[in-house]
């Protein structure tokens, strides 16, 4: 008989990104999309914010962490795995709530892409301005 699989689901989202992450139990492994965690997020900034709440947590050596994310950029898909992991985190201990929500980890950035409107460039800019 197969052994049930141990695993914390959470969902993250920010800006136009949306990260689905999966914890289970291991030894650190950071896998986003197939590929580790350095090679995914190049810059230090992202992957320390991906990594934020299991070090506020100090269980960043106890789960592997698998995140299929898709969506926005690099840096709104940075935002949407920390909320998934910490997400995550609540539903393996509720405990560790109040540490997390201290910490902002589990606050919803609200900002949302604003759309492009007809007769203009972008959302809000306009074209160049000729009195004559």
């Amino acid at each position: 008989m197969a052994t049930a699989l141990v695993q914390y689901q959470g969902t993250g989202r920010r800006k136009r990104a949306v990260a689905r992450v999966f914890l289970r139990p291991g030894k650190g492994q950071f896998i986003i999309n197939g590929r580790p965690l350095e090679e995914y997020f190049p810059a230090p900034t992202a992957r320390h914010l991906a990594r934020q709440p299991l070090l506020v947590a100090e269980v960043a050596d106890k789960f592997d962490v698998l995140v299929n994310a898709h969506g926005g950029g690099l840096s709104g898909q940075a935002g949407a795995v920390r909320l998934g992991i910490a997400r995550a985190l609540c539903e393996f201990n509720l405990e560790l709530r109040p540490k997390l929500k201290e910490q902002g980890l589990l606050t919803r950035d609200p900002r949302q892409h604003e759309r492009k409107k007809y007769g203009r460039p972008g959302a809000r800019k306009r074209f160049q301005f000729s009195k004559r």
